[in-house]
Order: structure tokens, then sequence, then C-alpha cells
């Protein structure tokens, strides 16, 4: 292993954790998802609030009609990374995702970056995606005559500046009960997620339906795809092709979700043959749908009237099946809640990871004794989580952005390649085509997206990665199973399992 801090946790010994902590005879977590399960734990990951709400934004905003261009674009950049995730997932199939890839390829420090930024990422996705989901909630109930009790509010000074609080009460209690669907156990989550998915990928299939059948039928019109590319009008990201490029770095958001797969491999029954079955089938399932969802809508709605919460409800509406909009609605609040799933079952597995090597604190890394599940990470994360939705707005909640996840897609695109070089002759049930070509095109692309993001998204990740440079050379590196291990056989003494 390399030494100080880029230390590298075996490979080895990360397939003899993963063997002897899996199975159903196993103390661990328990392996219950097949194919089936993780496609839609795929799925549920990413289609939400992406193909409800952000699609007409940056229609409206940056690229046109030629949004399904975007998306075509974001969906290759995902492709590239997509296929180093199912190498590594396959190849070493525990809990952790990017930053177990992390740690056997580049180092501690690197893996510490890449975990440290993920509990961040999802975190705050899920109490952004719960904020919407409040929102979308009042204006379902609302449209049905049913009014919930208005969001409480206080403002008071702080350091001679005004605070202004909500307590969204309703985005706390839709976390607290996710959570309690995730103490119970992974199958019974994963149940949940395929029955919401198979109802929220019916809706968008309806829509796709009405909206074909209404244009066929009126010999494909209204037509607002002319123009079809929006010449450039405010400068750089405004329509033209900047605009649509732009739109890429923005739609990409709306794909986040399918590399939470790979946090759930140590719960696949085959992860081996699965997991890249799981993340590759999931993803390109959601291209497909947002390619066809994108196009269609631009077609029926002039882009420039998209800018709204709800545009698929805008665009059904065109279609004169006004029972839809229900359908519609009911779909948006059922992509959203298993999006909060997936990203909530996402940061407790990283979180188990990060305390089974030391990492972090050893309440972490628990395991209940009938559920088999990390209960108290788990909890922990949801209490947290639902803290910020019913405290801060989505306004304050969305500048937490996906750099995160950006810089992840990076370093295990950059780990495959390092891998292919170092231990080339270890088992590959699946492998990457075309390395290196593929890795450096999944970096070029994660990168190129990372420079475009704003000052306060660079600001926000400097500042929480300052953090927890501070829990790592306080605690972390301390406790690190890898570094106590490298110093007992610096001082002679026999090296025992990490995993002890």
């Amino acid at each position: 292993m390399s030494q100080g801090l880029f230390a590298k946790k075996d490979i080895t010994t990360l397939l003899k954790e993963a063997d002897s902590e899996g199975g159903e005879h196993g103390h661990g977590l328990r392996r219950a998802l097949g194919p089936l399960n993780l496609i839609t734990l795929g799925i549920g990951a990413v289609i939400g609030a992406g193909i409800f709400v952000i699609t007409g934004q940056a229609a409206a905003q940056f690229a046109g009609p030629a949004i399904l261009i975007s998306f075509v674009l974001a969906g290759v950049a995902c492709a590239f990374a997509g296929l180093c995730y199912a190498e590594f997932a396959s190849m070493i199939p525990i809990a952790g995702s990017a930053y177990t890839y992390s740690y056997a390829t580049l180092g501690e420090l690197v893996a510490w970056i890449i975990g440290w930024d993920l509990i961040l990422e999802y975190a705050f996705g899920a109490a952004t995606v719960a904020v919407g989901w409040s929102g979308h909630l009042r204006a379902f109930l609302h449209d049905i005559g049913m009014d919930l009790p208005p969001i409480p509010h206080s403002d008071f000074m702080f350091l001679g500046r005004q605070v202004h609080l909500t307590y969204d009460y309703v985005g706390f209690l839709v976390i607290t009960a996710i959570t309690a669907i995730l103490v119970i156990g992974i199958k019974e989550s994963a149940n949940f997620t395929t029955a919401i998915v198979i109802l929220k990928v019916a809706v968008v299939c309806m829509f796709i339906a009405l909206a074909g059948a209404f244009l066929a039928s009126h010999a494909w019109q209204p037509n607002h795809w002319h123009p079809f590319i929006p010449p450039n009008t405010e400068g750089f990201g405004h329509f033209g092709w900047s605009g649509i490029f732009r739109g890429a770095g923005v739609v990409f958001f709306a794909y986040i979700g399918f590399d939470a797969v790979s946090t759930a491999a140590q719960e696949a029954k085959n992860p081996k043959r699965d997991m890249p079955f799981g993340i590759l089938g999931s993803l390109v399932i959601c291209t497909i749908l947002y390619i066809l969802v994108s196009a269609l809508l631009t077609h029926l709605v002039p882009y420039n009237q998209l800018d709204v919460p709800d545009p698929v409800v805008v665009g059904i509406r065109v279609t004169g099946q006004q029972w839809a909009t229900f359908f519609v609605e009911i779909g948006a609040l059922a992509g959203l809640s298993t999006v909060m799933l997936v990203m909530l079952l996402g940061q407790s597995r990283v979180f188990y990871s990060m305390s089974r090597d030391g990492l972090l604190w050893p309440w972490a890394g628990k395991i209940h004794s009938r559920f088999r599940t990390p209960h108290i990470s788990t909890i922990v994360v949801g209490f947290f989580v639902a803290i910020l939705a019913m405290l801060f707005p989505l306004s304050i909640l969305d500048q937490m952005t996906s750099v995160g996840t950006l810089l992840a897609f990076a370093l295990v695109s950059a780990g495959v390649w390092v891998m292919r070089r170092t231990h080339p002759d270890l088992p590959r049930p699946f492998k990457t085509p075309m390395v290196p070509l593929v890795p450096i095109l999944s970096i070029v692309f994660s990168t190129t997206l990372i420079v475009t993001l704003s000052p306060a998204t660079q600001i926000r990740l400097v500042v929480w990665l300052l953090i927890g440079f501070v829990i790592y050379f306080s605690y972390g590196r301390k406790h690190s199973k890898v570094q106590n291990s490298m110093l007992r056989q610096s001082a002679g003494s026999p090296a025992r399992s990490m995993a002890d």
C-alpha cells in the first residue's frame, strides 16, 4: 500500500470484506436486490425534479426546442461516467460508491474528499427535493379544493442582520417517513421504490402517448420548433449553440442519481453481474424518456412559456385532456418521493462505509440486529435532512448544486485508468470499453462542467471541504484502519485484517 495520506485500501481486503459481510447468513448488509430492483433504484433517483421541472426551465432560459440536444449531450457525458462506474461496481461490489473506488485507486485523502462531498450532495439534494415535494403537494391539494394550513415563519435579528425562517412541517414529515422506510429494510425500501417508479414511469408514458396522439391527429400542429435553435440574444449561454451547451450543463443535474445505484452494491444479490445492468439500464431508460418528453413538450408549448414549476402539466393541458393533469401531478409527487429515498439511501451507505474504515465515528457503521440496515446513520442523516427541509427555503437549498457528483465522476474515471495500469490482471466482470479514451472523455466533460459552475458553488465546496479536513485530521486519520495497519506493520507487529 502507498504511504501516508495516499494510503490505498487493498483490493483483496475489499473483496474479502464484501464476501464476509454479505449473504443471507452474514452479519452485514442484506443481499436482497436483484437487477430489476437496481434499475428501479436508478430510475427512482433520476426521474423526478429533472423531468417534471428542469426540462421546461432549461428550454425557456437557455436552449429553446434544442433542449433535446442538450439532453443528448448530457446523456453522453453521463454514459462515459456510467461505463466507468459499471467496471468498478462489478469489480469491487461493496457499499460506498465513488468513495470506495477512490480509496482503492487514488488513496485515503482523495477518498475522504469524495466521501465528504457526497455526504453534502445527498443531504442537501434530499432536502431540496423535500421542499419541492411540499410545494407540489400544496398545489395538488389546492387543485382538488383542499388547502393545508400556511407554513409558519419567524423573523429575528442575528449578528445585526434580519433572518427569515420558515417552518415547512410537510418537508419535515416526508423526510421522517422516508427515513422510517429505510430503517425497516433495504428490500422493503426497494419494493416501495419499484412500485412508485412503475407509477411515475406510467405517468411519463401517458404524457408521451397523449401528446403524440394529439399532435398526430392535428397534423403535428401546433409546431413551436421554429426556430429550433433560437438565435443568441444576451451573450454566452442564452440560446444559440452556447445556450445548448449551457442547457446541457443545467439538465446534467437531472441525471444525478444513477450513480447512487453503486452505493447499494453490497446489498445486490449478484453484484458482479447486476450492478452494470442496473447502472447502465437506468441511464438508458431515463435518457430516452427525457428526450421524448422534451421534444413533445417544446412542440406543444412555446419554449418561452415553459419557465414554470409544472411544465408537463402545462403541456398536457394543451391536449385538452384535463383529467390527465391529476395523474401528472400524482406522478410528480411520486417521482420526487423516490428521489428523496434513493438520496437518503446513498448518503447513509457512504456514512456506513466511511465508519467501517475508521474515518467516521463507530455509531455510523452499526447494523440493526433485525433489519440489518445502518439504522443509526440512517436516523441521524434523516433528522439532519428533515431539519434542513423544514427551515430553509428552496431558493437557498437549490444553491447546493452537484459539483460533488461531477468531481466524483472525474475521480472514478481516473481511477479506472489507474487500475488498468496498476492491476491489469484483476478480474473484471464488466470492462469499460476503449480505455483510456472513455475515462479521459468522462474527465473532460465533468471538469468542464465544474469550471462553468458559479463562484458561490465553488466557495460552498471549499468551506465544506475545510470542515471535512478538520474532522479527518483530528479524528479520521488517527482511527483509520488502513493507517493503523500500516503503523503495526512498520512496528513489526503482525498486521490484522482491516475488517477487524
